[in-house]
């Protein structure tokens, strides 16, 4: 199945990455966010973790480029994300016991950018609001049906069919 139901030890696979990340960006003074489905307990989700690593304008951004290439992360650009930019594993570094082992998207924002705000938000959002979670939830379970639990086709028909609920639920969170 596509969508599972929620995983705790996923919150546990969160801090192994974070715990390595952590080393290699000292001492860059960044913080690191559980985002997406993964971070809300009782959320059904891919079972697959989204990381933020934040960081201010008195940080160097190529420094952190730097520390995330030295354990095997090789910059993939901001895919059309302004001040967010992904980073994936590199194919031909030296296999990491925690980074190949767990499945993961790893992302850059800086404090103050648009995605990262909607990534906290919508987490905040779904945390204290059940009902709004079991609903984002149903509607997840009911693409992943419609696409025949096919990954590419689920993102693409999540993208469209979730963002007027996403955008509601970011807009309520601001309020």
């Amino acid at each position: 199945m596509l969508i599972q139901p929620y995983q705790q030890s996923l919150k546990e696979d969160f801090k192994a990455i974070k715990e390595v990340l952590n080393d290699a960006l000292m001492p860059l003074n960044v913080t690191i966010e559980h985002v997406g489905s993964t971070a809300i307990p009782e959320l059904a989700a891919k079972p697959i973790i989204d990381i933020d690593i934040v960081f201010d304008e008195d940080v160097d951004f190529n420094d952190i480029k730097k520390a995330l290439e030295k354990i095997g992360y090789f910059h993939n650009g901001n895919q059309g994300i302004p001040n967010r930019d992904v980073f994936k594993r590199g194919k031909t570094l030296v296999w990491h016991k925690v980074l190949d082992n767990i499945t993961h998207h790893l992302y850059v924002c800086l404090k103050d950018s648009e995605a990262l705000l909607r990534h906290i938000l919508f987490r905040d959002y779904l945390i204290d609001h059940p009902e709004a979670r079991v609903q984002y939830q149903n509607m997840k379970y009911q693409i992943a049906q419609e696409v025949h639990q096919d990954r590419k086709k689920y993102a693409e028909l999540k993208e469209v069919v979730t963002k007027d609920f996403i955008d509601a639920i970011i807009e309520n969170a601001k309020r």
